[in-house]
């Protein structure tokens, strides 16, 4: 009899803060790990079930045999079961299961339940399908006997306990190889885990760790934890003000590691049973109903653990590492980054930790930059588009740092608009995702999303176009500078409590007020802070002018006025830097509707340029202004004048973290203001500066 070997200890997962008791692991009764322990008849189910139930102990497991379960389900018990047919005994096996189910529930223990899934084949019949549609809606996870053909039989033999036929070997290989594909495949459909362990090679410690992780994963613990590992990275949370979060596969290097490791595993040992054609699993994985999705990555770990042992495994990332090539622009910024304390950068990789560490460990880069990422049940974690997603978010929203998110394809789109500051990479025509394209013109412009892309092979062709989506080098200076700048808070002067502010805001406030009145408001307004304010932050020149008296004397104004550009924001804008240019006559005045509309030709020879608008309300267009300029010109002086700035815009919001790391900004406003609305018709400023409150 085939007996397992080793000693059950501890499971060592990692306390998320206690996430099980609240994010739905070991005490999410609504859902409880089902798990169905499977294979042939004679592969030593029994045995094992009973081994387990002594090694996990019944606090948090309870153990079910399948006779018995049937049996206390169908009228009359297990000989009444066996004289049913096919379609009475599928309805009795889901009475069981939904009573485990039910049980488990009110417990909250996990069920370990026996059962195979194959009507056993007489000699010259084909294998049957032994599930009906139902069969599998209970089951959370399914663990398979992977017993060696031979094994079987011999055990089979000598079972004086069970009156059933004794097939030959072939036979049994065909029927298990059959049975693992089925089985396979159907709970790929069904949203349920599964894998192979070999008992011969399995000791009883590897199967109860692979099953107490069963019960406490879910796919809340998993973002839990995934958010703790990012906290433990951030070593010196104090000093930190920019986090870099990059994917690996594609992103630090052309390379994919995923399809590097079944290449290199394919050429080292023939195809196994269960995926015999030498093709590339994950792919088959991705592609089946699971997609990207938490239970699709978590199955992706499992393969691994399938296919290879924790040694063996090693040895296969190493030989995969050495066939990856870290882009030299990449290389570049990582270790201008390491030089520094305020910035970190992490990999949060959808592929494999230890290809991904051992290749940063090759350049000289592991002391710095670390890796979350998983491949093994050891790892604790699955990195999915959701969990990089909630990583940049936390570490945008909630410790308040400033991230650049680095990726590739529509699965990291959430990840890039969580972040201050997303960059598209664009890969090489034959790896590239094609599909990023179509995602990015649906998402480009809303929200405040402003991407930009970077280009790390000479060979690839531009996404979209310039306007939608800038180009940018990792290795320019004005690059490298932004991403190591320290925050500053924006320089800002207003009038608010001023009594002169609260006369000139009443008609702006006045809702009765509109046209040609309000628009001469908004122009005071203009020339009133154009003399009050940005005098005292671009200074002021004198030159000569003839006095009443008939000689020469002093007068003053704008520092470099003739190369000072007034640009208002259109519609709103224009009122009030017509105001603006009244006080700065020499200005030249230059309309935009979008950044684009300011080309590289407006700007030579500029020394400030004077950005107008009425009201700054989230900041986002503003924004855009900003880096846009700023990657025409990266030392022209920018001042900002509105009548109304949202005080979160330049203070706690998210464009205030990226506005608040360029240099030579300044903001100029008539007041602040708590107070945030979506105008439209009657409370939109430019509607009622031209009145146009009532069009659509």
């Amino acid at each position: 009899m085939m007996q397992p070997s080793g000693v059950m200890h501890s499971n060592a997962r990692p306390n998320v803060n206690e996430a099980q008791s609240s994010q739905g692991g070991a005490t999410n009764w609504a859902k409880p790990a089902i798990i169905g322990l499977f294979g042939l008849p004679g592969s030593g189910k029994i045995l094992w079930l009973d081994t387990l139930e002594t090694a996990l102990g019944n606090d948090n497991f309870a153990v079910y045999h399948d006779s018995d379960i049937i049996a206390a389900a169908t009228p009359g018990g297990l000989q009444a079961f066996q004289n049913l047919g096919e379609k009475a005994k599928s309805h009795c096996r889901q009475l069981a299961i939904a009573r485990i189910k039910q049980e488990c529930c009110n417990t909250g223990k996990s069920a370990i339940v026996a059962g195979h899934s194959m009507v056993w084949p007489q000699q010259n019949q084909v294998s049957q399908s032994g599930y009906a549609p139902g069969d599998l809606a209970m089951y959370t996870h399914i663990l398979y006997l992977d017993v060696h053909d031979a094994m079987v039989a011999e055990h089979q033999s000598h079972d004086t306990n069970q009156n059933r036929p004794n097939p030959p070997i072939s036979n049994l290989t065909s029927w298990q190889a059959f049975e693992i594909c089925e089985l396979r495949d159907l709970c790929r459909h069904h949203d349920i885990l599964f894998t192979l362990v070999s008992p011969q090679l399995e000791s009883v410690s590897k199967l109860g760790c692979i099953i107490r992780d069963f019960r406490t994963h879910s796919e809340a613990y998993n973002k839990n934890l995934a958010v703790q590992r990012m906290d433990e990275i951030l070593t010196d949370p104090d000093r930190l003000e920019t986090v870099i979060v990059l994917d690996a596969d594609k992103i630090l290097a052309q390379e994919d590691s995923g399809v590097l490791f079944w290449e290199q595993l394919w050429e080292q040992v023939h195809a196994t049973r269960a995926q015999g054609d030498g093709s590339n699993p994950l792919k088959a994985l991705f592609d089946s109903p699971l997609g990207y999705s938490y239970t699709a990555f978590r199955q992706a770990t499992l393969l691994y653990e399938e296919i290879l042992g924790d040694v063996e495994f090693e040895a296969c990332c190493q030989t995969v590492s050495l066939l990856i090539h870290m882009h030299g622009d990449i290389r570049h910024l990582l270790q201008s980054v390491g030089r520094t304390k305020h910035v970190q950068a992490v990999v949060v990789t959808c592929g494999i930790r230890s290809v991904w560490e051992k290749v940063l460990e090759r350049e000289g880069l592991s002391e710095k930059i670390k890796v979350i990422g998983g491949g093994r049940l050891r790892d604790g974690l699955v990195v999915t588009p959701s969990v990089k997603a909630e990583v940049v978010r936390n570490l945008s929203t909630v410790q308040g740092l400033y991230v650049f998110a680095f990726g590739d394809s529509p699965f990291d789109l959430e990840m890039l608009k969580a972040a201050n500051e997303a960059i598209v990479v664009t890969g090489e025509d034959i790896t590239r995702s094609w599909s990023m394209e179509n995602a990015l013109a649906e998402d480009i412009g809303k929200n405040g999303f402003q991407p930009r892309q970077v280009a790390l092979s000479q060979h690839a062709t531009p996404l979209l176009n310039s306007t939608q989506l800038p180009s940018v080098r990792l290795t320019d200076p004005r690059f490298i500078d932004r991403v190591l700048a320290i925050y500053k808070r924006p320089y800002v002067l207003h009038a608010t409590d001023r009594p002169s502010a609260k006369l000139l805001m009443t008609p702006m406030r006045n809702a009765s007020v509109s046209g040609p009145a309000l628009r001469e408001a908004h122009r005071r307004v203009g020339y009133y802070l154009a003399v009050e304010f940005c005098t005292e932050i671009i200074g002021f020149e004198g030159y000569p002018i003839p006095h009443v008296q008939g000689f020469q004397t002093d007068g003053h104004r704008l520092l470099n006025e003739k190369e000072t550009l007034i640009v208002p924001l259109m519609r709103g804008g224009e009122a009030m830097a017509f105001g603006v240019n009244d006080a700065f006559p020499l200005c030249t005045f230059h309309h935009a509707k979008i950044p684009n509309d300011i080309q590289p030709e407006n700007l030579e020879n500029m020394a400030t340029i004077i950005l107008v608008d009425s009201v700054v309300n989230a900041g986002n267009l503003l924004l855009a202004f900003v880096q846009h300029i700023r990657s025409l010109h990266a030392t022209i002086r920018i001042v900002v004048v509105a009548g109304v700035i949202h005080s979160p815009a330049i203070s706690t919001s998210k464009v205030a973290w990226t506005l608040g790391r360029f240099t030579g900004l300044y903001f100029v406003a008539l007041r602040f203001s708590a107070n945030q609305v979506t105008a439209t018709g009657i409370t939109d400023t430019a509607d009622r500066l031209f009145n146009t409150v009532d069009m659509d």
